[in-house]
């Protein structure tokens, strides 16, 4: 019989798991919307996702963003989250819930930043003349506009 377990290695979850992953996600979700309408702590908070460890007993859930006060009062919340999840989906045990901020979130705002700056770098060298190439045009070395290069012929060489 061939074994069913995951290699540690592997990044792709068991489908199980990514499964549980997102009915979590889905219940956990619901679940502080429904209190926020009691607590402004919790008001605009978003799971991107949770992921859980593959014998199920942890499950860490992260949050577009993470203030220190909302922290605090999901950490209150915790065990009311956890009966939630053991009410609503049906599981040999309810794992531990942790809450974090989700690190695609500020790699993303990371990126953003550098291509604001990016343009914004670009669009001031239109500006001041710099720039000799129109925006979307990428320039070979030694190859005027409007002319193109062959692979491995050399300027003033004609190809075949």
């Amino acid at each position: 019989m061939p074994a069913r377990r995951r290699d540690p290695q592997s990044p792709m979850p068991y489908p199980r798991t990514a499964r549980i992953n997102r009915l979590l996600r889905e219940v956990i979700a619901e679940e502080v919307e429904r209190l926020a309408d009691g607590d402004d702590r919790l008001r605009l908070m978003t799971v991107t996702g949770v992921s859980t460890t593959a014998d199920l007993r942890h499950a860490t859930v992260f949050l577009a963003s993470l203030p220190l006060d909302a922290a605090e009062a999901l950490g209150a919340q915790r065990v009311h989250l956890q009966n939630v999840v053991g009410r609503q989906v049906r599981m040999k045990r309810t794992p531990h819930l942790e809450f974090v901020a989700d690190p695609a979130v500020n790699s993303a705002d990371r990126i953003e930043d550098i291509l604001r700056r990016l343009q914004r770098e670009e669009r001031e060298q239109r500006e001041s003349g710099q720039a000799g190439d129109e925006p979307g045009e990428s320039r070979q070395a030694g190859v005027e506009p409007g002319e193109s290069r062959q692979a491995g012929v050399e300027p003033g060489e004609g190809g075949p």
